[in-house]
């Protein structure tokens, strides 16, 4: 029911010659996987470019390698480690201000530098924070790090001091069964997204995955979403780099 929504919204869009931007990002990469390959090849075959947010201090030569002939991939910068330095009780925050701000910093400018050496031509300076967080204290000291945007999840809070480009449909429920969500519970994420659409550049529509925890139902309305709005009038996926150039990042 909700896909047909989302089909019509898109069709009525298309008739007023609107065009919304999709881009998508997957976190945790580090190596080559099947699960991995998976997502490669569905990407590649349906014409969507794809962000890998990887794990600096564990990202790998082979990973490197497999990016190296997949021309559709870039790779952003996801903290350092993942690891979680909130205290017990907390929300999980690798880039909070619990180890203090020139520290999370070093890690950060590493990320930068380990990600760009591994991946080159096809790393994009952009800090994807773990979990999703990441003290707003650090915002003003990324660009001046060399980074061209932040990506979290959720509604933009603009921020001057950085170009944003959030993601805003996961596809995992975490707080359930760890799989794919419902799709047509996506569909109306994706549809009431695009309700909340401006004119400004870094308003799109961001996808998340994480391909490790993918079920059949997550596989299926990637599916369903890439059949649906690939080669459609109102939709275009873009490189996550190409956005924040738009955008003047």
């Amino acid at each position: 029911m909700s896909f047909s929504l989302l089909i019509d919204t898109l069709n009525r869009a298309a008739d007023d010659g609107k065009r919304f931007d999709f881009w998508l990002r997957d976190d945790d990469a580090i190596q080559p996987t099947e699960l991995l390959e998976k997502l490669l090849t569905l990407t590649a075959q349906a014409g969507v470019p794809l962000t890998l947010a990887s794990i600096p201090a564990d990202a790998t030569i082979a990973l490197a390698d497999r990016i190296a002939v997949a021309a559709h991939v870039s790779v952003a910068v996801h903290g350092w480690n993942h690891k979680n330095y909130a205290p017990l009780g907390a929300k999980k925050q690798e880039l909070g201000l619990h180890r203090g701000q020139d520290k999370v910093m070093q890690k950060i400018e590493a990320g930068l530098e380990r990600i760009s050496a591994l991946f080159g031509p096809r790393s994009v300076a952009m800090l994807v924070p773990p979990w999703n967080r990441i003290d707003a204290a650090l915002a003003p000291f990324l660009g001046p790090a060399g980074f061209r945007g932040l990506s979290v999840f959720g509604p933009e809070k603009r921020d001057t001091s950085i170009a944003l480009l959030n993601t805003h449909v996961d596809v995992i429920d975490w707080k359930g069964n760890r799989g794919g969500r419902d799709a047509d519970v996506l569909a109306a994420e994706v549809t009431r997204r695009i309700g909340q659409l401006t004119d400004n550049p870094l308003d799109t529509i961001g996808i998340l995955t994480h391909h490790q925890d993918h079920d059949a139902a997550a596989w299926d309305f990637l599916e369903r979403l890439f059949a649906h709005t690939t080669g459609h009038p109102a939709c275009r996926w873009m490189r996550s780099e190409d956005i924040l150039s738009a955008a003047g990042a």
